[in-house]
């Protein structure tokens, strides 16, 4: 043990200063045992300070080191655990109970012993000792209090003293006069021994030889101790004042903490107070704004505003640890609360009255709006609320509960006011749409059909009960019915038109300033997120807004406010979608054919609407809306259809051009003027398919029924008229149609003339057949005259049968009966003319040739010539 405390004191505490007086060797009680050591130190400067020092082995080498140290005076109570019986625990009441097991009671006892002493020396007990034997510390205390104390004191710090440097250089001097001092250390010690008794002779002999001197020296040795004596009684003295000056220091020292402890409290406590009246001090004018501030002018909103700014930064001050503890704070908190709902209240009051009396003043303008299809102005309205725009959002932060309340209020009374002005609005375009309408009324022009509907029936009725004798009168009335369909239909239609447009232009704008003021005032954020558009029949709708469309990608907040935005636009403007539909059912019932008109209109708003915001209210109320026109048109395209399917024709009157050829021409020549640069032009040119499709199959089935007129005429005159009116139009998606029916329409003339041509030279082209028939069988051409029945004689017989005054008549009957079969209106009589003209010259030229292959030499000619047959022709058609 001595070795270690001597390592120890000069590893670790020499180096600092201090002193080890005792050490024991403990481990924690209770846990795995990993020994360490407790040293009793004290300093070596003045004021000492007396210190337990827990020291400990380093794990990675031989070495200690220092771990803690406690100050003594922070011991509280020293515990022993049993005062009779040995026992190696103690424990040691620092901050908290320390528990330890010595390597040996011994060891504990003396360390406790050392403790005690150091505490009886400097701090004047101040520590209990407790199950700890007051035999052991008597034997600490042979004589006297101080002197005591200072002797156990000496007795630990001598109990092993380092050698200066003299006192080495000498046993190093005496080791090597004796050269055996190492290797033998008994007989070292034996000489050293005999040295010293001769040397202890000597003395003795020198003393009694001088015995006078002896008792002058014991003599003054009394002396001596008199005089330490007296010194002794001085120090005493000296040390009871000193003793009591230390006290006086030690309470100076304490005062001047304490001094120094109130003074940083002082001052945190004026930091802490300054930062509460600098953070939660509001300003009486900022007070009284909030009491009693006008909020019907500008200057008085202002400062509204601005104390509730203030307010607001009072209440939200993050408070430190604590604050919220005092009653100070506490009852400002209490008077912030207060105050804010004060103000709450009487700003939602003031905002409930103007919204009430928005609706008055709006009201008392409907009636200079009622005769003119316009929408009153809310931009007064919307201008004077957003002075409090800022307010609201103050109002949104703080007390939501009348944030949701005002925004119910709102829409509650601007929907009616926007309902009422609405259904007006309305009313007027309803009233101005019939009013065009009421002269096409006395042409049957009304009905769910629409009015085309009705004039196509007259052309129906017209067409099917025309015939030679009456064909004036059919025309009268075709062109009577020709001139509702047209003019008084292209006029209403025009005025429809003009009249739908400007209902969504005015609408447009009155939701879109709704949405914006909606957005600025309650301080909601519009998000805008591009997202396709599907109806719920399952076709996509170009540029249209679906309510069933949905957005991704969107922020939780942001798509929360957004979706608050439409659904308050959705109950102020719930009346729009509706009245847009009724609307758009008058337009079709007025005329099927509006359906046109308004989906491109409607298309192009739906656009319009998403460019500005594709997720707004008015680009999925228009979008809504759109698939109800679209339906509209695709219920016109299927009547259209269906009336073709239908088409009933009378067996005693001949055909001409079909109602439903002139429909799909009227239909095609409006629609390309209304889809003119229009974004929907993809379903009309699927429309377009649809009908002509539809067309030609009614056409075919028409031309296979029809009694009075020949099957080639009905499909030559409409496929002529389709062909025109598409090469007309040039309709670009029709193009295959187009080629279609001008193919048609050859094919059908030619086989009419072909047919026609049979006729007029029935018995000369029955003969010339014969002989071709005849070459066909193998005989040869110039041994066709040897026939019986194919000879000269029988050729010019026939030829004969057929001067050019009998040819000149049977193409005069059969002028008659192909104009008999023509129409007028589509005007191809001298088109199918000129083509039997050009087939008759051909045959002619056909059978020459074989006259002059078959029947060589033989002289025989026709009667009459290429040019007597145009000049028939000619003849003929000049005279018609």
């Amino acid at each position: 043990m001595t070795a270690i405390k001597h390592a120890l004191q000069r590893d670790i505490f020499t180096p600092n200063d201090e002193r080890l007086l005792s050490i024991v060797n403990v481990c924690k009680a209770g846990k795995k045992k990993r020994n360490c050591f407790l040293c009793a130190t004290v300093t070596t400067e003045r004021p000492v300070q007396v210190n337990v020092v827990k020291v400990k082995k380093s794990d990675k080498g031989d070495f200690y080191k220092r771990q803690t140290a406690w100050a003594l005076r922070d011991l509280a109570i020293v515990d022993a655990k049993d005062a009779v019986k040995e026992n190696p625990e103690f424990d040691l009441h620092f901050d908290k109970v320390y528990k330890w097991v010595a390597s040996s009671t011994v060891e504990k006892n003396t360390f406790i012993s050392c403790i005690w002493k150091l505490n009886q020396r400097y701090l004047r007990k101040k520590i209990d000792f407790v199950n700890v034997s007051s035999q052991l510390l008597e034997e600490s205390v042979p004589s006297g209090e101080n002197q005591s104390v200072a002797g156990g004191d000496e007795e630990a710090v001598d109990e092993y003293q380092e050698l200066n440097a003299r006192e080495e250089q000498d046993i190093e001097i005496m080791m090597e006069g004796c050269e055996y001092a190492i290797a033998n250390a008994e007989a070292f010690a034996e000489k050293l021994s005999r040295e010293l008794q001769v040397l202890d002779g000597a003395n003795i002999q020198s003393i009694m030889a001088s015995e006078k001197q002896v008792n002058i020296l014991m003599k003054l040795l009394d002396e001596a101790l008199k005089e330490v004596d007296q010194i002794e009684l001085k120090l005493s003295s000296y040390e009871e004042m000193l003793q009591s000056v230390k006290e006086q220091m030690d309470q100076i020292s304490e005062s001047n903490h304490l001094i120094h402890l109130s003074n940083t409290n002082n001052v945190k406590l004026l930091s802490e107070i300054e930062f509460l009246v600098n953070h939660m001090d509001l300003a009486k004018g900022h007070i009284k704004a909030l009491q009693e501030g006008d909020l019907t002018s500008s200057r008085g909103i202002e400062a509204c505003t601005n104390a509730a700014d203030a307010l607001l930064q009072c209440m939200n001050v993050a408070l430190r640890p604590g604050h919220d503890m005092l009653h100070a704070v506490k009852q400002q908190q209490q008077r912030f609360s207060d105050l804010r709902e004060q103000f709450a209240r009487r700003l939602a009051s003031h905002l409930n009255s103007v919204f009430v009396q928005q609706g008055h003043d709006q009201s008392s303008t409907l009636a200079q709006h009622s005769v003119e299809l316009t929408l009153p102005n809310h931009h007064p309205f919307h201008r004077d609320l957003l002075r409090y725009a800022k307010l609201m959002e103050w109002l949104k932060n703080t007390d939501y509960g009348k944030y949701e309340g005002l925004t119910k209020n709102y829409m509650d009374y601007l929907s009616r006011l926007y309902e009422r002005e609405i259904k007006e609005f309305f009313e007027v375009a309803k009233i101005k749409m019939t009013g065009t309408t009421r002269e096409g009324k006395k042409f049957g022009l009304h009905g769910s059909s629409g009015k085309l509907t009705g004039s196509t029936s007259s052309l129906n009725k017209l067409s099917v009960q025309s015939s030679g004798n009456r064909r004036s009168q059919s025309s009268s009335l075709l062109d009577m019915g020709n001139m509702s369909a047209s003019d008084l239909d292209v006029a209403d239609r025009t005025k429809f038109d003009k009249i739908f447009e400007q209902v969504l232009s005015e609408l447009e704008p009155l939701c879109l300033a709704e949405q914006d003021f909606i957005s600025k005032f309650f301080k909601l954020q519009q998000h805008q997120s591009i997202s396709g558009t599907t109806t719920n029949e399952g076709e996509e709708v170009d540029g249209g807004t679906s309510s069933r469309s949905h957005t991704s990608g969107v922020p939780q907040t942001m798509s929360s406010e957004k979706d608050m935005i439409r659904q308050m636009m959705t109950k102020i403007f719930r009346c729009i979608e509706p009245e847009l539909n009724n609307l758009i059912a008058l337009g079709d019932k007025i005329d099927s054919f509006n359906s046109l008109y308004m989906l491109v209109k409607m298309s192009h708003h739906v656009w319009t609407a998403q460019n500005v915001d594709p997720a707004s209210f008015l680009s999925t109320t228009l979008g809504n809306v759109l698939v109800t026109v679209k339906r509209n048109f695709d219920k016109c395209i299927s009547n259209q259809m269906k009336q073709m399917d239908e088409v009933k024709i009378s067996k005693k009157s001949k055909v001409g051009i079909l109602p439903f050829v002139a429909e799909f021409e009227e239909f095609a020549a409006l629609a390309e003027s209304i889809f003119k640069n229009a974004e929907r032009r993809g379903d009309l040119d699927k429309a377009y398919i649809k009908l002509i499709r539809a067309v030609f199959i009614s056409v075919e089935k028409v031309a296979n029924e029809s009694q009075k007129t020949p099957r080639d005429v009905v499909m030559m005159e409409n496929f002529h008229h389709i062909f025109a009116t598409l090469s007309r139009l040039k309709i670009s998606c029709l193009e295959a149609e187009k080629k279609e029916a001008k193919q048609k329409y050859t094919d059908h003339l030619q086989s009419y003339v072909i047919y026609s041509l049979g006729q007029p030279l029935e018995k000369l082209n029955h003969f010339f057949e014969g002989v071709e028939a005849r070459v066909a069988q193998g005989i040869r051409e110039e041994e066709v005259s040897y026939q019986l029945a194919f000879n000269k004689q029988e050729l010019r017989k026939v030829i004969k049968e057929y001067p050019g005054k009998e040819v000149k008549k049977g193409l005069d009957n059969l002028y008659k009966k192909v104009d008999k079969h023509l129409c007028e209106e589509e005007n191809l009589l001298q088109v199918v003319w000129h083509s039997m003209q050009d087939e008759f010259i051909r045959q002619y030229k056909h059978f020459e040739g074989l006259i002059a292959r078959c029947y060589p030499g033989s002289g025989i000619t026709m009667e009459f010539t290429i040019q007597d047959i145009l000049d028939y022709c000619s003849s003929i058609a000049q005279s018609h």
